[in-house]
């Protein structure tokens, strides 16, 4: 890859990374208000926003960070599966995608609170601690970018 078009790639990398990062934050934010409130119309709204958020946000940055980033390794010295840190970003994302797509479930939590009915508080705190492990895992893989262990996988 060209010196040019891989750098391009890498900033729109690092931008959606972030960015995922900041959506799954947004996500936190909105579910554990859901949760605390006492007000059912408010923890409803909140509910209701995040499929917005979902769609608009995750699915698009989260494949488009698999995808650069699959393109970087490939590209690059540091390969896919030569440095350790390249490999766990890459399974690190994966689990973060896997995560949203198995475990968070914001229209089924609308659908609970839809009538003013209050949501179980152990599926409120199990979408927050979803979250939760998507933020360590975004935050792992961003360390590991930054540090870039120089041992091998192979």
């Amino acid at each position: 890859m060209r010196a040019r078009i891989r750098k391009t790639v890498m900033v729109v990398h690092i931008i959606v990374s972030v960015a995922l990062l900041g959506e799954v934050w947004g996500l936190v934010v909105l579910n554990t208000t859901a949760a605390l409130t006492k007000d059912t119309g408010l923890a409803h709204a909140a509910y209701r926003l995040m499929p917005g958020l979902v769609f608009a946000g995750g699915i698009p940055l989260s494949l488009t960070a698999l995808i650069t980033g699959i393109a970087l390794g490939l590209t690059s010295h540091w390969g896919l599966f030569r440095y350790y840190w390249v490999a766990a970003k890459l399974m690190l994302l994966v689990a973060v995608i896997c995560v949203g797509m198995f475990l968070f479930d914001p229209e089924g939590m609308a659908a609970v609170t839809a009538g003013g009915a209050a949501a179980p508080a152990t599926r409120q705190w199990g979408q927050i601690a979803a979250l939760g492990a998507q933020i360590a895992m975004l935050m792992t893989a961003t360390t590991l970018s930054v540090l870039k262990p120089r041992r091998k996988l192979r």
